[in-house]
């Protein structure tokens, strides 16, 4: 028997739209939105503001607080829907350690696209000098249990959608709407 999903992971490499889609999969399954981002210490948010890429070290205190605050919200009787990148399996494994039941929802992108959005993006601390880094880093969630892969050039209501209706599908009795 599988496992029920009681917290969503919307993963992928940068401007793959993980804060956006995570936003729209909150909305439409009355979740709650962390945004993985505000978690970043100021030293990793300068060092890829430079345009050098993180280390798993540089990640390591960032994923522990993450998982502290899945845990905490699905304790708190929420729906947390984080955003984060979660790159690699063992970041992802860290994430499932704190948190059983975590799903994912990975927002699968070509590297010419996301240098194009990257590009257009304003405001943002992630360079495009750290794209090649960020697919090098990238271990595709193929084989692992929970996971649902989605064209990230769809729009985002169809995402969004999407990932609600596998995430009810994979949701207990009492968390169905």
């Amino acid at each position: 028997m599988q496992q029920t999903i009681t917290a969503l992971v919307v993963m992928g490499v940068t401007a793959c739209g993980k804060s956006t889609i995570a936003d729209a999969i909150a909305r439409g399954a009355d979740a709650v939105h962390i945004e993985g981002d505000q978690f970043h210490g100021t030293a990793n948010i300068e060092k890829m503001r430079s345009g050098q890429p993180l280390t798993d070290e540089d990640r390591a205190g960032w994923l522990d607080r993450l998982g502290e605050e899945l845990a905490a919200a699905v304790r708190a009787g929420q729906r947390p829907v984080l955003s984060c990148s979660a790159l690699k399996r063992r970041y992802r494994d860290q994430l499932r350690a704190a948190v059983p039941g975590l799903g994912f929802v990975f927002l699968d992108l070509d590297p010419d696209e996301v240098r194009r959005r990257v590009s257009a993006r304003r405001g943002h601390f992630m360079s495009v000098e750290l794209v090649d880094s960020q697919f090098a880093t990238l271990e595709r969630p193929s084989d692992e249990p929970a996971v649902l892969t989605v064209d990230a050039t769809l729009p985002v209501a169809e995402i969004s959608r999407q990932a609600v209706t596998w995430w009810r599908t994979q949701s207990g009795p009492d968390d169905a709407d």
